[in-house]
């Protein structure tokens, strides 16, 4: 087998796999170091390696031997890691960490979020059903038909200010019950499961 690399070119065009198997061995550091200096990665540059080989391999024929065969090896690795770097850059993602949630937090894509959504309005309505009527007409008005506090006093026949103490104590009563009662005789699992 020759050893300069004309020798080893030109055995190779033959056919002879041992000889382009010489050029690898003889020519890997370098073009190793090239397409690590262009990719700046490990992995990237033995990708770009790789397909550097392949195409020389599939392209010996053309090499005309004008310039030396390393020249046109370090071309075609250059043209490689390019593609490699462009062909990265239109599939960049970023890293996740496990301290950024991955779920999509749209109510409509959360199954979970949209079934404690459910289970806070149910416990909701169950406690807007135990408010006494007085303290339920004044939340349901302001909390859901967004009337003033004006009109709420002239509907209901109580004072603004009456309306305002009222609307209050309905709230903090609802508030109370949705998130710190204990569970009770009446309550289901879905409390249960929500506490």
């Amino acid at each position: 087998m020759p050893t300069d690399t004309a020798a080893l070119v030109d055995a190779a065009r033959r056919g002879d796999r041992q000889a382009f198997d010489a050029l690898v061995r003889a020519t890997y550091v370098d073009t190793y170091t090239l397409a690590h200096r262009l990719t700046g990665d490990d992995d990237d540059a033995c990708d770009v390696v790789q397909e550097t080989y392949l195409r020389a391999y599939r392209g010996l024929d053309r090499f005309r031997g004008d310039a030396q065969f390393t020249t046109w090896l370090y071309r075609i690795t250059a043209n490689c890691a390019s593609t490699h770097l462009g062909r990265r850059r239109r599939h960049r993602h970023d890293e996740l960490d496990d301290d950024h949630p991955v779920g999509d937090l749209r109510l409509a894509h959360d199954p979970e979020g949209r079934a404690e959504h459910g289970l806070l309005r149910e416990r909701l309505q169950r406690a807007l059903r135990r408010l006494p009527p007085r303290l339920r007409a004044v939340v349901v008005l302001r909390d859901v038909y967004d009337l003033p506090h004006e009109a709420i006093a002239a509907e209901l026949g109580i004072s603004e200010s009456a309306a305002k103490v009222r609307l209050h104590r309905a709230r903090r009563k609802l508030r109370d019950d949705v998130f710190l009662r204990q569970l009770g005789p009446d309550d289901t699992e879905g409390d249960a499961r929500a506490m």
